[in-house]
């Protein structure tokens, strides 16, 4: 990438300094046991961890912008693993709507990307709130669009894709409670807020956003959303669920129509559910991987709802803070450890698909809070997909629950980062960045994923 050329280039060449002389032994070590196999392969591998990093910096310059698809159990762009270190801003169109605030998602993308970020989950739905881009039922305001476009396009200056969700489970920004707000005022049979996931108007006004949003041209690139390489994927809704029908039938029922839905108007881009990744009465014996007994009665089902046709890859989120207890606990990090291993499972074994971990985050406001105890949590889930990536795993990326420029704490909800106020936090994240990248432009598709038996001078992923 161009505009971080130098900066990318500092931090491998940082990273080596740092830690050849920790490796150097192991290295010669295992040269001795591997000498054959590193003959056999030094045709793919460079001979100098340096190169490395240059490498990338130029392949990532030359490489087309292209989609991101799946292989397997791992996504892929140009024929090259993509595994991903992003982050979440959702109010991103509704700040690109005014003059005055639209500079602060020029800030976001410029502030992720300097740290190695490429992929931003935001919102692509505001219904009927302040500043709404569907106003009712397949009404829009087209100057709200013209502010997605500009997130679209301004994503794309700084090599950032973007993960769009379409709807909210939650009242903010309108979400189900709205759409069935709509079918009363339209005289429908409603009373539920989880009507909305059954009643056939109600999936109407849904598919034709999802219609909408996808045809959209962007006017500032004229490019079709469905035919934009810096979509990474669309996202069904942000966490969805159906409390009023524990037995999940309600909601698979509505996931497998909205799917199919999506994929024939875009059968381009990558398509993910939203759900928080709960088990549910399907899988019986994975229960007990669950923060609590509630997250069973909620009409999730991860492995059930991910074997729908047309879900392209798994989503969880993480929140021990909310799900388990505020008090700020070394017992978080244990129920993290295994409550993503047991995902990254389940889409290896099960659903052969990749996972990203899409939201998970620790507020300041909990009891007990301070920053170190934040960038261990972070250290602790990078960690584990490091563990997955370095194996060939389902474990994919991670999006920390979130990034903020300066100026917007009006908008903080406790767990916002503003990375240039946070040097620690700044750097754990550049860290996994550079892993991450490094680790990508090791590999490649063709080869079979056979990188991760490569001995190099350097591996990214033995120590964190």
């Amino acid at each position: 990438m161009k505009r971080l050329q130098l900066g990318t280039i500092s931090l491998v060449l940082l990273l080596i300094i740092l830690t050849k002389s920790s490796t150097t032994n192991a290295v010669e070590d295992d040269s001795v046991k591997n000498e054959e196999s590193d003959k056999e392969e030094q045709n793919h591998v460079p001979n100098s961890t340096s190169s490395y990093g240059i490498e990338m910096v130029g392949e990532m310059e030359e490489d087309e912008w292209e989609m991101v698809q799946k292989r397997g159990n791992q996504f892929v762009v140009n024929e090259k693993p993509f595994y991903i270190n992003g982050f979440n801003t959702y109010w991103l169109m509704v700040f690109a709507v005014d003059e005055s605030t639209r500079g602060k998602v020029t800030e976001v993308f410029q502030q992720a990307s300097s740290v190695g970020m490429t992929v931003c989950r935001t919102w692509a739905f505001n219904d009927a709130q302040w500043r709404a881009l569907q106003k009712s039922p397949s009404v829009y305001d087209e100057d709200v669009f013209k502010a997605l476009d500009f997130v679209v396009s301004e994503a794309k200056k700084y090599k950032i894709r973007l993960i769009l969700s379409l709807a909210n489970n939650w009242e903010a920004y309108g979400g189900k409670a709205q759409y069935v707000k709509w079918g009363k005022d339209a005289g429908l049979n409603v009373s539920s807020d989880d009507d909305f996931f059954s009643h056939p108007t109600l999936r109407t006004y849904y598919k034709n956003h999802v219609k909408t949003v996808l045809n959209r041209v962007n006017t500032l690139s004229n490019i079709t959303y469905k035919e934009d390489p810096t979509i990474f994927a669309w996202e069904l809704m942000n966490e969805p669920r159906c409390t009023s029908d524990p037995t999940g039938d309600k909601l698979q029922d509505w996931i497998q129509e909205m799917a199919f839905h999506v994929k024939k108007i875009d059968p381009k881009h990558l398509v993910e559910i939203g759900v928080e990744g709960f088990y549910g009465p399907s899988t019986p014996h994975r229960t007990q991987f669950n923060p609590n007994s509630y997250a069973t009665q909620v009409g999730t089902d991860f492995i059930r709802n991910h074997q729908v046709l047309g879900v392209d890859f798994a989503s969880a989120h993480i929140y021990a803070d909310s799900w388990i207890s505020q008090q700020i606990s070394e017992s978080h990090l244990e129920f993290i450890a295994s409550w993503m291993q047991s995902h990254i499972e389940d889409a290896e074994k099960h659903l052969g698909m990749p996972i990203i971990f899409a939201e998970f985050g620790v507020s300041s406001k909990d009891p007990g809070y301070n920053a170190t105890y934040r960038d261990n949590l972070i250290t602790s889930v990078y960690k584990t997909i490091l563990n997955s990536t370095k194996k060939g795993g389902s474990g994919s990326g991670t999006l920390l629950w979130q990034v903020f420029p300066e100026g917007t704490d009006n908008m903080d909800d406790g767990y916002a980062i503003v990375l240039s106020k946070s040097p620690s936090t700044s750097a754990v994240v550049s860290l996994q960045s550079s892993r991450l990248a490094l680790f990508n432009s090791m590999c490649s598709s063709k080869f079979q994923w056979s990188c991760k038996k490569k001995k190099v001078i350097y591996d990214p992923h033995d120590e964190f």
